[in-house]
């Protein structure tokens, strides 16, 4: 038998050093460094299966390569489609990362039921019971989903090759360990390793493969730093196991935008999409209650209306406080001190606590302007009006400044029912015809007129 090495690797970072030592150099953590067990020897674990597969790149001019749009499979859910950037690239490599009990094991099963190809699902967490009881509660029959439990790539290959699937998706990448290296599963050279054969299996059989991934106690991809470099997607399946909605949004993708967003409900029966995201990010009131405004945002193409909720109260302690849920609380001290500086309104002495419904957190400047119309209501205890929604970015010289996409976020309003909008007098408006009222302002002052006489 070969000699076998040791090595020794940080298990947050994943770099490695030649001896012991407390901290790691490279991302300041104690006591992560862990030793393992490296064999070298030559690596067989992918075999293509005819030697046409096997070929030896070479180089192309630029304009000799093929630029025609990749081939997409369409994965039946039109969330995850729109996430992804139009479907599964073939021959990709996607890493699905979330809490343990959010739901990331469900989506995929349910993906893999409602999939028009051959598709291998494997689980190296759950036996096939297990697995049999919540495709039940998905769907009653499926003809192309196989189901394998297994750890070992060298056998998950062998069963590859036999079924010759279309898709394969594996649970989790943590669970999973090759002979060529004789650490345990889920340590930084078996993630490492395990993610690199798959990569190689992908590339050669334009199969699309999926992995789950667990996350650490910081809410990052579990294991080595490069398992989010090596893979073409990483998304994130985020939520509150409290509450019956999920968002799935795209930390990286080769292939499309990152600032797509996709919206679930947990059911009994499944993960379903929320086409109309806007149903659960405003709240629904019988009586019109101050210190609420509704903003017009972007998440990638899509337009969605937000609630902002703020509370304006005397502070008690001397020190105001300042508390936001879902907005940047720096920008939230600016916006203050220019309705201070700005507008004159006297917020200097009274605690502010703002909050975004539904759980989300927005980046957009557009809602800005809603944010200003929430904290001015609270401040005066006059309701805004219910049918009025805003779309503006503020300024530090309390000017309302433009915002990209307007007409978009104008006809979204419009569809949702509201009768007028409020948005920068400097945006270009070409839409005709529409039936809400847009009202064009320039100053905070406008606004404050508008709103409260």
């Amino acid at each position: 038998m070969a000699k076998l090495k040791t090595a020794f690797f940080c298990q947050n970072c994943g770099t490695q050093y030649s001896k012991w030592q407390g901290q790691c150099n490279s991302c300041r953590e104690w006591n992560t460094i862990v030793e393992e067990v490296i064999q070298k020897e030559e690596k067989q674990a992918w075999k293509p299966s005819s030697p046409e597969v096997k070929r030896a790149a070479k180089p192309l001019r630029i304009n000799e390569i093929d630029s025609s749009q990749e081939i997409r499979l369409n994965t039946g859910d039109g969330e995850l489609n729109r996430v992804l950037g139009g479907g599964l690239v073939p021959g990709s490599l996607t890493l699905l990362g979330g809490e343990p009990g959010i739901g990331k094991s469900t989506l995929l099963l349910q993906i893999s039921l409602r999939l028009p190809y051959k598709t291998l699902y494997v689980s190296g967490e759950e036996s096939q019971k297990q697995i049999k009881m919540r495709a039940e509660r998905i769907t009653p029959s499926a003809d192309n989903c196989f189901i394998l439990t297994e750890t070992k790539t060298q056998n998950i290959f062998k069963q590859i090759a036999a079924i010759e699937p279309e898709v394969v998706i594996i649970d989790s990448i943590q669970t999973l360990h090759t002979d060529f290296i004789e650490s345990s599963a889920g340590s930084i050279s078996q993630i490492r390793e395990t993610t690199a054969e798959l990569i190689k299996f992908a590339k050669e059989t334009n199969v699309p493969v999926i992995l789950i991934g667990h996350i650490t106690k910081d809410g990052s991809i579990a294991g080595p730093k490069i398992l989010e470099h090596m893979v073409d997607t990483v998304l994130q399946f985020e939520g509150d196991r409290n509450h019956v909605y999920r968002i799935l949004r795209s930390l990286k993708n080769r292939f499309g935008s990152t600032a797509e967003l996709g919206i679930y409900e947990m059911l009994g029966t499944g993960l379903r999409e929320v086409a109309n995201p806007s149903e659960i990010l405003i709240s629904h009131k019988e009586e019109e209650l101050s210190g609420t405004a509704i903003a017009t945002t972007m998440e990638g193409m899509r337009p969605l209306m937000v609630e902002i909720q703020a509370l304006v109260s005397s502070a008690v302690y001397g020190t105001p406080q300042r508390s936001t849920t879902g907005y940047n609380a720096k920008r939230l001290n600016m916006v203050l001190a220019v309705l201070e500086k700005r507008a004159g309104f006297r917020l200097a002495a009274k605690d502010v606590f703002l909050n975004i419904t539904g759980g989300i957190n927005v980046d957009d400047p557009a809602i800005d302007l809603a944010v200003v119309a929430a904290i001015l209501s609270s401040n005066e205890d006059i309701p805004v009006g219910k049918d009025f929604c805003f779309a503006g970015e503020i300024g530090l010289s309390g000017e309302i400044r433009p915002v990209n996409r307007v007409e978009q976020r104008i006809l979204e309003a419009e569809k949702l029912g509201f009768s007028t909008i409020f948005v920068s007098k400097y945006n270009k408006i070409s839409l005709k015809n529409t039936l809400i009222e847009i009202k064009l302002v320039s100053k905070i002052e406008d606004v404050a007129g508008h709103l409260f006489g």
